[in-house]
C-alpha cells in the first residue's frame, strides 16, 4: 500500500491534466437517430407453432394463388395427382383444406356413458404450394395470371388455357354451398 501511495505522489499532475477532473466537451454533437429495423414480433399460437406478427401484434396473412371454391390438382405429397375443390383457407400459414383429399384418421372418445367411441376420417390441411389450379374442360394444370377485362373488372385466369376463373357463377355457387352448409350445421 505504501508503494502505491509513493507512486501517486511521484506523479506530477498539472492543471491541464484530466485526471481527477470532470470531462466537459466544448462541442455539442447532435443526437444520432438509430436506423434499426423494427423487430418482428412473434406471437405464441400453440406450443409448437409460432406465427409471424406485424408490429401491431396481428398475424401476417399471406396471399395465395387459390381461393375458396377453386378446382385444384395436388402436385406433391401422398395424394399427388388427385383433383378436388378448396373447402377452407387458412391464411396465416398458407394452408388449404380440400374436399375428400388428405384424409386423416381421428379416434373420438364417447361423450356419454352408453355411447361407443368412433374412428372418423377428417380432411387435414395441405400447404398451398403443393397444389395447382386445374381446368376441368381441358384436363390441364396451370399457373394463375391476373388481367383486367373490358368492363374494368380484374379477374384471375389460367395461363395455359386462358380460362377465366373468377366468374359470377362460380362465386354464386360457392356462396350458396356455404349457406346450405351453415344451415345444415345449425
Amino acid at each position: 500500500m505504501a508503494a502505491l501511495r509513493s507512486s501517486f505522489t511521484s506523479l506530477n499532475l498539472s492543471a491541464n491534466s484530466f485526471l481527477g477532473q470532470s470531462f466537459a466537451p466544448s462541442v455539442h454533437l447532435p443526437a444520432v437517430k438509430s436506423k434499426e429495423q423494427p423487430i418482428s414480433i412473434v406471437s405464441k399460437l400453440k406450443r409448437w407453432e409460432r406465427k409471424e406478427c406485424k408490429p401491431n401484434s396481428l398475424p401476417v396473412l399471406h396471399k395465395m394463388h387459390v381461393k375458396l371454391g377453386d378446382t385444384i390438382k395436388v402436385i406433391s405429397g401422398k395424394d399427388k395427382g388427385k383433383i378436388g375443390e378448396v373447402a377452407r383457407i387458412i391464411t396465416h400459414n398458407s394452408s388449404i383444406v380440400i374436399k375428400d383429399i388428405n384424409l386423416k384418421t381421428k379416434h373420438v372418445k364417447s361423450k356419454e356413458e352408453g355411447e361407443q367411441g368412433q374412428i372418423i376420417k377428417i380432411e387435414a390441411p395441405i400447404h398451398s404450394s403443393n397444389v395447382m389450379l386445374y381446368s376441368k374442360e381441358k384436363d390441364v394444370v396451370s399457373r394463375v395470371g391476373h388481367k383486367t377485362l373490358e368492363n374494368g373488372k380484374r379477374v384471375r385466369y389460367l395461363i395455359k388455357t386462358g380460362e377465366v376463373i373468377d366468374s359470377a357463377e362460380n362465386w354464386k355457387k360457392v356462396v350458396k354451398e356455404k349457406s346450405t352448409e351453415l344451415a345444415l350445421n345449425a
